[in-house]
């Protein structure tokens, strides 16, 4: 399962957020959406776990939870087709 987590704070790296997410199970992957300019943390990122029942108890468990000062935002991520598309200006 993909989670979606946003409200990070600059500074998150990819070991800060795998911490914060293995103590509800085997975290795959961690990918931080960084500032191509900066290299710095946009606020928000995407952590991958197989486990969905982990999955799940990490999205309930990290929720609104205080890191670095922040509360974090955490939900199942979107499959990209899902994303609503941008409006179009009529002319």
């Amino acid at each position: 399962m993909n989670i979606y987590v946003s409200n990070l704070a600059i500074t998150t790296t990819t070991h800060d957020l795998r911490q914060l997410f293995e103590p509800y199970g085997v975290v795959d992957t961690v990918r931080i959406i960084t500032d191509r300019d900066t290299g710095r943390c946009k606020g928000f990122g995407f952590v991958e776990m197989s486990d969905s029942q982990a999955a799940h108890a990490a999205i309930v468990g990290l929720r609104g939870q205080d890191f670095v000062g922040r509360a974090l935002t955490v939900n199942e991520a979107k499959a990209q087709g899902a994303r609503r598309e941008p409006r179009q200006a009529h002319g």
